[in-house]
């Protein structure tokens, strides 16, 4: 079999090495010329070529091209290199769960994408999960819980396909020490340490999951350089045995899927997961849900109702966990365990949060795609804004949403509370609105401004996922 892997800097390496390995012939192109030395030589080992498009014409027979979903080529654009060539093309996503086809089978996975709210339910689906040891990759790294203590198996990794593959290898080299194997210390190279595994990714599943997420897509960004767009990535998700999505999302972007078992969620009454009563606190909101014919992994169909208790201050927080509620239904979790994970979620350092700091409420809203409407349900959430310094900005970096800043000071425009500007996202709407409004280039400065004046700060932050303390 002879690929082409498209892309090194989305993890492109770690697939060609995955390919090589079962002894193919494997090309590269590196379209964004971005491989490290240190790459280079990686691919060298396993005589994995680098080339450009040109090379193809030196080719005959078949080739397999394995491409990102965000790729700016089409097929087409490739295939005219060397048009008598037989082309099978398969995405990122596909080729992870053809690498990993006999894997997993003894225990649950889930995989979560969408366009806000993934890490959020990655992490109250540890909190539900938490006694199988899940592994996990997410934006704020590939880790590991081992008895409720979690490992950092890597920090700075991205949410691309190719990292689902890189966080079980590295929670297989924990499990199985060369020197420990060496030693005689394990009698076997196939131990592992997790139960279960819940994988993020930003544009679509690689279908491995007993059931995908698909939080939502509020806003359904172009990508590849315009010929894509989010929700024609993250259609990947129906991949999955099962799909939990939210029915908003479903019937507007998706109604002509055929898949079947999809179990849907809503704020409103016409899904699958509903709630009602909802009583909306900074600390712990309280409401009711109930679900109607949830398809389940083990072929049962399950209705019923319980109270949930959850940190959850805003709309969009409770949409994320009807989500990870459904994700749970359709995997047969009890409803006893999925209500004591969500009392112990306390929401995320580094996404949203609250803490007090002397006489300030602080809340953080931080989130590399944050956009116009994630803004405006942020700031909904606060009920007495007098109070409240609304701290708006961050910083640009490397994700394919992002921020639309004229749609965003139209908006800021309309309101009538103290809002401070920071950081280049910040800079960038500041110059684009018409009303006057507060600027402090450095995020830091606003919690001094707000404590100092005894006022509460809600802040709203583009992170860059390439700078880890603002993840």
């Amino acid at each position: 079999m002879n690929s082409l892997v498209i892309d090194m800097t989305h993890g492109g390496v770690k697939i060609a090495v995955s390919l090589a390995k079962k002894d193919e012939t494997v090309y590269a192109y590196d379209i964004y010329n971005t491989l490290k030395n240190v790459d280079k030589k990686m691919l060298a080992v396993y005589n994995v070529k680098i080339i450009d498009l040109d090379y193809l014409k030196n080719l005959n027979g078949n080739l397999r091209v394995i491409y990102p979903v965000h790729l700016p080529l089409t097929k087409r654009d490739i295939e005219k290199y060397n048009p008598s060539l037989n082309y099978t093309f398969l995405t990122h996503h596909e080729i992870i769960k053809e690498l990993l086809k006999n894997w997993g089978n003894d225990i649950p996975k889930i995989e979560v994408t969408g366009v806000k709210g993934k890490t959020s339910c990655v992490f109250m689906l540890k909190e539900i999960l938490i006694d199988k040891n899940p592994l996990i990759l997410s934006s704020l790294g590939a880790l590991l819980y081992e008895n409720g203590v979690k490992k950092t198996l890597k920090q700075n990794i991205s949410i691309t396909p190719a990292n689902i593959k890189e966080t079980i290898d590295l929670a297989y080299k924990i499990a199985n020490p060369v020197c420990e194997i060496a030693a005689g210390k394990c009698d076997s190279q196939n131990l592992k340490k997790y139960g279960c595994a819940i994988f993020e990714s930003s544009l679509g599943a690689s279908g491995i999951g007993d059931v995908g997420l698909l939080t939502n897509i509020v806003e359904n960004y172009p990508i590849a350089k315009n010929k894509r767009t989010a929700s024609e990535a993250k259609s990947q998700i129906f991949n999955c045995s099962i799909v939990a999505i939210q029915k908003e999302t479903l019937d507007e972007f998706y109604k002509n899927i055929e898949h079947k078992k999809i179990n849907t969620f809503s704020l409103n009454n016409n899904a699958d997961v509903t709630v009602k009563n909802i009583e909306y606190d900074l600390d712990k909101t309280l409401f009711d849900v109930s679900y109607n014919n949830i398809i389940t992994a083990n072929g049962e169909v399950i209705s019923g109702e319980f109270k949930v208790e959850t940190f959850a201050p805003g709309k969009h927080h409770v949409k994320n966990v009807l989500g990870v509620i459904a994700t749970c239904l359709s995997l047969n979790i009890p409803k006893e365990k999925i209500i004591k994970g969500l009392a112990n979620y306390k929401g995320i350092k580094g996404r949203t949060n609250k803490k007090i700091v002397e006489n300030s409420t602080i809340i953080e809203e931080i989130n590399p795609g944050i956009n116009t409407k994630a803004i405006e349900e942020s700031i909904n959430m606060i009920r007495n804004l007098d109070d409240y310094y609304i701290a708006i900005g961050g910083d640009y970096g490397i994700t394919c949403e992002e921020i639309d800043e004229s749609k965003v000071s139209t908006y800021l425009d309309t309101l009538d509370y103290n809002i401070i500007l920071t950081g280049e996202v910040g800079e960038g709407i500041l110059k684009k609105m018409n009303k006057p409004v507060k600027y402090s280039k450095n995020f830091q400065d606003v919690y001094k401004q707000a404590i100092h004046n005894n006022k509460n700060l809600l802040l709203i932050y583009r992170s860059d996922y390439r700078k880890l303390n603002k993840r």
